[in-house]
């Protein structure tokens, strides 16, 4: 598509808003924010709504430097992102913790503890910059804000927030490529907010039908001082059942001491 049919395509599109949704011959290929940890930089089509979830996810962390040989396990059940098109280049996303059941063994001193319950709400705005629509790159900004809505401190109580830039591209053979860097602003451990910085690369490939698989690198950088480095290497498949129904499947493995040892999971993407 020249990049005059591109502009006039996405004209045509800028009509549509979330009183008055796209048809359905416009609307774009589903594109999901999971089950890879790079988020999609393109938005749900206008009027239009997307669930994504964690059927369930479970993660284990032994080697985490604590003292006492401490060991934590984490089960979240059904945690969502809920999305609705704004516009043609807008989507709003309400991002909720529905249920977190956290269990810390300290080995040595034979103490187990339990904290279970809702977690917290995170808002976000995904504006795309380019390419939603056409052509073999596209980028988008996100903004977001998180509310501290947890029990049985499951969070640290504060509100935080920050910006995400993903950027994908089309490598052609049927690869592609997605790029995330994102600022956070974060409460310590020691009080007061400080910038995280985390930056992903991901790529995926079609298997067989529609059968999908990724790759991915994550890694998270804290300015707090004596923070340490999160990295993972995940991987995952995903199929789709349908046009607007997407099943997946994965495991995140912690490269550094500071990360969970493993975490796989089960997830789940529905547009309506």
């Amino acid at each position: 598509m020249s990049m005059a049919a591109m502009d006039t395509f996405a004209a045509e599109k800028d009509e549509y808003h979330l009183f008055n949704p796209t048809p359905r011959n416009l609307m774009r290929e589903m594109s999901t924010d999971r089950p890879d940890k790079t988020e999609s930089a393109y938005t749900v089509d206008a009027g239009h709504f997307q669930f994504e979830m964690d059927v369930l996810s479970y993660s284990y962390d032994r080697d985490n430097g604590l003292p006492g040989d401490t060991r934590i396990e984490s089960l979240s059940i059904a945690p969502v992102n809920l999305k609705v098109g704004l516009c043609n280049r807008a989507d709003f996303q309400v991002v909720v913790e529905t249920y977190t059941s956290v269990r810390t063994h300290v080995r040595d001193a034979r103490q187990v503890e339990r904290q279970r319950g809702f977690g917290d709400v995170t808002m976000r705005l995904k504006a795309n910059m380019w390419g939603n629509d056409a052509g073999r790159t596209a980028l988008a900004l996100m903004p977001f804000v998180k509310l501290p809505t947890n029990q049985d401190d499951l969070g640290n109580n504060s509100v935080e927030g920050g910006l995400i830039a993903p950027l994908a591209v089309d490598l052609g053979g049927g690869w592609g490529m997605g790029l995330m860097t994102e600022v956070d602003w974060v409460r310590g451990d020691r009080g007061g907010h400080n910038p995280e910085f985390i930056n992903t690369i991901t790529f995926g490939h079609n298997i067989v039908g529609n059968l999908d698989g990724y790759i991915e690198f994550f890694s998270a950088v804290s300015t707090e001082r004596d923070s340490d480095w999160v990295g993972t290497f995940d991987t995952g498949l995903t199929y789709g059942l349908t046009e607007d129904i997407q099943l997946d499947a994965g495991i995140n493995i912690g490269v550094t001491r500071s990360a969970d040892d493993w975490n796989p999971f089960l997830g789940l993407s529905w547009r309506f």
